[in-house]
């Protein structure tokens, strides 16, 4: 059922829409996809005095049939409850994104010109970073049918398709288009809406995964970033930019939710990595494997062999630490940096890390409160001040502790 401001549709609304078996649902506020797609038509509909709700004019062309739209037509020409929000009805095939309008005057027959801009994706893509552009295009619109009558003259297909042409064409290239249209503009613009980020923890490793945008950050950003250098921890980078530890931590989430900084586990050659299936790919992309080669090398005038470095990921199996395969592969020998190696694998999903979690079965140790199997080693040695082999030494000494590898 649809709500508004707490309050639901009439009932007969309602009975239409339950009735319609080309309707999934309809909402202003729907959007759970996590996928992004292109807009797929642009199409501008009116209440037409006597015909009742139109498509006016759209593009491309005969993309939504009149059948289809006199089927849904109830839900894009609104009644006032629904008007000037954000409308999306989503069907099989299609999602279709609006923001319905009305124009009181009495220049209009019934009073009043109701009129929807709508966009339409595919039904399985997100739309809600669409919203503020739907928006902003309907009221420019509002803007020119008040000054000049711009969509109610009788040439509303004549004069709105070229427009609507250039917002799907640059809206898809390059995410924004500037619109003249006499002294009326506009600058409309695809903000694309990310999820927060969880929050980082002291012993994560935050990673450059591109080039920090050249623009002004502000002072702490300046100061953390010199430091990220995709092997030291929050807590060391905290120290060594001389940064309180939160302040940088709200840097790093930060520039994760940018997308210019991804988190890794801690480095250590007594680490164990297993692989995923995601290492077949590897196998097979070649895109992927000469990206690998480059940044795992040595030195970008020598790669290595891509078997040698195929040979190591496979040989990452539970028990086996980094420092057993660099013993038995040699990789500065192969021309393999071992650590930036562990680093792509991480990022591109090609391995995992299998931490160990210490577990206390009674409560006679001094570190019990640490050892309740969810925190993990690197968690510990943070929090703690000591060493990973210095905690290790001391979980073995003690029998009441067992340690949980996932």
């Amino acid at each position: 059922m649809k709500y508004i401001n707490g309050k639901t549709l009439d009932s007969q609304l309602h009975t239409n829409f339950v009735s319609m078996e080309n309707i999934g649902y309809v909402s202003n506020n729907c959007d759970s996809n996590n996928q992004e797609g292109p807009i797929r038509c642009i199409f501008f509909c009116e209440f037409h005095p006597t015909a009742g709700p139109i498509i006016s004019c759209q593009e491309p062309e005969h993309y939504i049939s009149k059948e289809l739209f006199d089927s849904i037509s109830v839900y894009i020409i609104t009644k006032a409850e629904l008007q000037r929000s954000t409308i999306t009805v989503t069907l099989s095939d299609y999602k279709i994104l609006g923001f319905p309008v009305r124009i009181d005057d009495k220049k209009y027959p019934r009073n009043a010109y109701h009129f929807n801009l709508c966009l339409v994706c595919d039904s399985n893509v997100r739309t809600v970073h669409y919203e503020p552009v739907v928006t902003k295009l309907s009221d420019y619109l509002v803007a020119m049918e008040i000054e000049s009558s711009f969509l109610s003259d009788g040439k509303t297909s004549t004069k709105l398709a070229p427009m609507l042409k250039q917002v799907i064409e640059e809206l898809n290239t390059r995410g924004e288009c500037a619109l003249t249209e006499g002294p009326n503009a506009t600058h409309l613009k695809v903000v694309h809406i990310r999820s927060d980020p969880l929050p980082v923890a002291d012993h994560q490793v935050p990673v450059f995964i591109k080039q920090l945008p050249n623009q002004q950050w502000d002072l702490t950003t300046q100061q953390v970033t010199p430091y990220i250098d995709g092997f030291n921890h929050v807590a060391r980078i905290a120290t060594l930019s001389d940064v309180e530890n939160n302040l940088v931590k709200a840097c790093v989430q930060n520039l994760v939710y940018y997308g210019v900084v991804a988190l890794v586990p801690l480095f250590q050659y007594g680490n164990v990595y297993c692989t995923t299936p995601q290492l077949k790919l590897l196998a097979h992309d070649v895109n992927l494997q000469n990206r690998c080669l480059r940044y795992v090398a040595v030195s970008q005038r020598h790669l290595p062999n891509f078997r040698d470095v195929f040979r190591m990921f496979a040989a990452m199996t539970r028990g086996t630490t980094i420092r057993d395969l660099c013993l038995r592969f040699g990789p500065s020998n192969l021309r393999i940096n071992e650590r930036k190696l562990v680093q792509f694998g991480v990022l591109e999903g090609l391995i995992r890390r299998v931490h160990k979690y210490p577990l206390l079965l009674n409560e006679s140790s001094d570190l019990q409160k640490s050892l309740s199997g969810v925190a993990n080693l690197d968690e510990i040695c943070c929090a703690t001040g000591v060493t990973t082999q210095q905690l290790e030494d001391q979980l073995e000494r003690d029998h009441n502790v067992v340690l949980l590898w996932k």
